[in-house]
């Protein structure tokens, strides 16, 4: 059995020894490019275990909130994912410059079809860098609302209310208007609009639309909630209702709304208030007197 091992062993010798590339008095060799690969990989489940370690236990017992915990998770991965890299190249002893040979070749190949990778991979690091958004956020880009689940090398992955995943280049949020809804806490102020017919009492449709806002559990009681009498509309009295509620995604904030609307109809039905529905008064200008005839269904009118 050792003797076929050696016998092995001696006619894989010449290709793991085989020089494939000689840079700076240094031979590349098959045997040399399986050991940086068998390292790195390595290197690499090293390096995530360590990593979500350190954003699942350490970083929170330091102080961070998920999004900062999961920022630098993010770059301590890829910090020691270069470190990985370099050590692997100084343990079999491939320079950096034969690197240069193979990345000069490439780039003139590949060069203009990997800006938009290029441009999203740097977009991914100021995105953790500066944290404009971070995991956890509500926000809203394109009129559409979820919560940052994860941010990647190249792109962003947000989870809206219907359980929809959405993938975005991280170029998106640096070059277009992204609203982030929870970005320094999760206490945002909503308005919301209340019509009533003409002719309600505006003193008591008031009282009772505060009435429906300081009974809801959700609505902060400081800031005070507003009722603001905004207008006379083409056919209600506007009213609209300003208040602050804390919102960790956009589900919480819907539920909130749809109570406060059932329970402003159910304290208008008891006080005998009329929300305002859509109406029109039609005024018909004639010189003479219009004639109205009331005929019997299925009677045919005799001719005159």
């Amino acid at each position: 059995m050792n003797e076929r091992l050696a016998e092995l062993a001696d006619r894989i010798e010449p290709f793991w020894s085989y020089g494939l590339l000689s840079v700076g008095g240094s031979s590349v060799t098959p045997g040399k490019i399986v050991t940086a690969l068998v390292f790195l990989g390595l290197g690499l489940l090293v390096a995530r275990r360590v990593t979500r370690t350190l954003g699942g236990r350490v970083f929170p017992r330091m102080g961070f909130d998920e999004g900062g915990s999961h920022a630098f998770e993010q770059l301590t991965f890829y910090v020691m994912l270069l470190a990985i890299v370099l050590i692997a190249l100084r343990i079999v002893q491939i320079p950096l410059t034969a690197f240069a040979v193979v990345g000069g070749a490439l780039a003139i190949g590949i060069g203009f079809g990997s800006q938009n990778v290029v441009n999203n991979f740097i977009s991914g690091l100021i995105l953790l860098a500066e944290r404009p958004i971070k995991v956890g956020d509500l926000i809203e880009i394109d009129k559409v609302f979820g919560n940052v689940e994860r941010i990647g090398l190249r792109s962003t992955r947000i989870r809206t209310g219907d359980n929809v995943h959405i993938i975005v280049p991280n170029a998106t949020f640096l070059e277009s208007n992204v609203t982030n809804w929870t970005h320094t806490n999760a206490d945002a102020r909503i308005k919301l609009p209340v019509g009533v017919i003409y002719g309600s009492p505006v003193a008591d449709v008031k009282r009772l639309l505060h009435q429906a806002m300081e009974e809801h559990p959700a609505v902060h009681k400081d800031p005070k909630p507003l009722v603001l009498f905004r207008g006379f509309g083409d056919d209600a009295l506007l009213f609209e209702l300003w208040f602050w509620a804390r919102f960790r995604n956009f589900t919480s904030r819907v539920v909130v709304e749809s109570d406060l609307h059932e329970r402003i109809d159910e304290l208008f039905r008891e006080a005998g208030l009329v929300i305002a529905f859509p109406q029109r008064d039609v005024h018909l200008d004639s010189l003479s007197p219009i004639e109205v005839r009331m005929v019997a269904p299925g009677a045919a009118e005799k001719p005159s």
